[in-house]
């Protein structure tokens, strides 16, 4: 039994106990036996400590990688270790033990581990620093995405995800039993984002969104979360934007401060400079990949390929590997789209970002007549809408957002070939557990 010890210490606090006795609880990520002396590398959700003490005493407890222990020691400093500080050990305390034959540890070459042994076992993964600064990054990334929107006065809003219906008409929806009648997974916050800027003006909300499109790639999710922002008394879809340029240079300017390493470990190239990233228009880049790819297959959309393609010609160009392509065809696009022109273009755009599409954005029809008429020309009955219409009567000024899936910007940003790699608990075609 131990004795009533001093209060847990976590290991990346120390060095502020040197010379003093403390508490550490944690996982054994490596055990390392040296004749008498036995080294128990110690992980908890700050950092690892090496703990050393007498290998007799550390043999009687059959401690292997994983098992969950309460180490009592004493701290010393010693520059050599990764903490900064030693610990000798006078107790330990095993509070669980993990299973015997795991597929792997937390202190394994985890890339010669292949992905769905790593979502089976995610906890483990987790512990795995090349797995877990994933998420600790897009923890950053979401916090640094909260901070500048909160400065630009944006209010953060929490909408439905259960809906009557589709913000697209209905198509790529999960239904469900709701009561007596149907309901849906909500494939975007849309209607209600755009409901908010007629109250708050500027908005902002982070949350799951659902798509049932049968995909099965290294880029799709069935489950994926969405940084949603929309924002009133905008001029056109340039305001929106550089809106986004700005909100990006901040996010990414904030992780090269604070996570440079794990950047560095995953990226061979700095964050590419989001201030320059260039707007082109969708005809301008049907002719760019003509002339230098001899493309001439693409009519009302972009394939995988030409995302890449524009990136790279976008780095050969202007040194930034992001690209806004902006004025699709509007028939290609949500009804809601206001149009940028008399000859069928959208104010629309989407931002590729180093070879894949990563946000979809641009202005909204603000009046009610122009939503009704939208609606009537791609077959839609503008009655089924009535719920989302009648707020467009309350006084709804000229507006436009965007949407990131945060998903494929950790991935892109971390360069991982894999979406998936980016989710704790992935949800695609086939997969439902864990």
């Amino acid at each position: 039994m131990l004795r009533a010890a001093s209060q847990r210490v976590f290991i990346q606090s120390l060095a502020a106990f040197v010379h003093q006795e403390v508490t550490l609880r944690g996982w054994v990520y490596r055990l390392r036996v040296l004749g008498k002396t036995t080294f128990v590398i110690l992980k908890d959700c700050s950092g690892e400590a090496q703990c050393v003490g007498a290998s007799g005493v550390i043999r009687e407890l059959h401690l292997k990688a994983e098992d969950v222990i309460e180490v009592r020691g004493s701290v010393r400093a010693d520059q050599r270790a990764k903490s900064g500080c030693e610990v000798s050990i006078l107790e330990v305390r095993v509070l669980n033990r993990a299973a015997a034959n795991l597929p792997f540890n937390a202190a394994s070459d985890i890339e010669s581990v292949g992905l769905e042994t790593l979502l089976e076992h995610r906890p483990l993964a987790l512990r795995n620093p090349l797995v877990g600064d994933v998420f600790q990054v897009q923890a950053a990334l979401l916090k640094l995405f909260r901070e500048y929107l909160s400065s630009q006065r944006f209010t953060e809003i929490i909408t439905s995800k259960i809906v009557a219906s589709g913000t697209e008409g209905g198509t790529n929806l999960f239904a469900l039993k709701y009561f007596d009648r149907i309901a849906y997974l909500a494939q975007s916050p849309q209607f209600y984002k755009e409901h908010c800027v007629a109250g708050f003006e500027r908005v902002f909300e982070t949350g799951h969104v659902y798509r049932a499109e049968p995909h099965a790639t290294s880029r799709h999710l069935t489950e994926y979360y969405s940084l949603d922002v929309e924002f009133g008394f905008i001029d056109g879809p340039e305001d929106v934007i550089q809106l986004e340029r700005e909100l990006l240079a901040y996010i990414f300017e904030g992780l090269q401060k604070s996570y440079a390493p794990i950047l560095d470990a995953h990226r061979k190239t700095p964050l590419p400079q989001m201030l320059n990233a260039p707007c082109w228009e969708f005809e301008e880049c049907l002719e760019l990949l003509k002339e230098h790819f001899h493309r001439a297959d693409l009519t009302d959309d972009l394939d995988p390929e030409a995302e890449r393609q524009l990136c790279q010609l976008a780095k050969d160009k202007t040194g930034s590997s992001a690209v806004f392509v902006l004025g699709f065809p509007l028939g290609a696009r949500p009804f809601y789209t206001a149009p940028r022109d008399a000859h069928g273009a959208a104010n629309s755009f989407d931002l590729l970002f180093e070879g894949i599409e990563i946000t979809t954005g641009g202005q909204r029809l603000h009046r009610r007549d122009d939503l009704e008429s939208a609606l009537r020309g791609r077959g839609m009955e503008p009655a089924n809408f009535e719920s989302h219409l009648r707020m467009f009567d309350l006084g709804m000024p000229p507006h436009g957002g965007f949407a990131i899936g945060l998903e494929r910007l950790t991935a892109r940003i971390l360069d991982l070939p894999n979406v998936r790699q980016a989710v704790l608990y992935p949800r695609d075609r086939y997969r439902l557990t864990p």
